[in-house]
């Protein structure tokens, strides 16, 4: 069995449950999983309120809704986190226009 405890890398997404957007919090958590399945440590789900949704790698914010007044493309947040953790690594269709 591989020894998870090695992967450091930790992605929260924080969410805002008053908006009801667990659902979008969890299917961006399941791309991020399947596209980092060796290269992250772990993914979180934060409940949180205020319209909230955040996502940050090691506890650094590398996409705020507010900050951006959008939602984040699921593109756009694996290049981010791959730019980061696994700069080498291809993304496939995520890489092309």
């Amino acid at each position: 069995m591989e020894n998870r405890e090695r992967m450091t890398p930790r992605i929260e997404i924080e969410y805002c449950t008053q908006c009801r957007w667990l659902l979008r919090a969890a299917w961006m958590a399941q791309e991020l999983l399947t596209t980092f399945e060796k290269e992250v440590g772990e993914i979180a789900l934060i409940p949180g309120t205020d319209a909230v949704f955040e996502v940050r790698l090691d506890r650094e914010v590398i996409f705020s809704r507010k900050q951006q007044g959008r939602f984040p493309e699921s593109k756009e947040l694996k290049q981010l986190i791959r730019d980061r953790i696994a700069p080498h690594k291809d993304l496939g269709h995520s890489d092309r226009n």
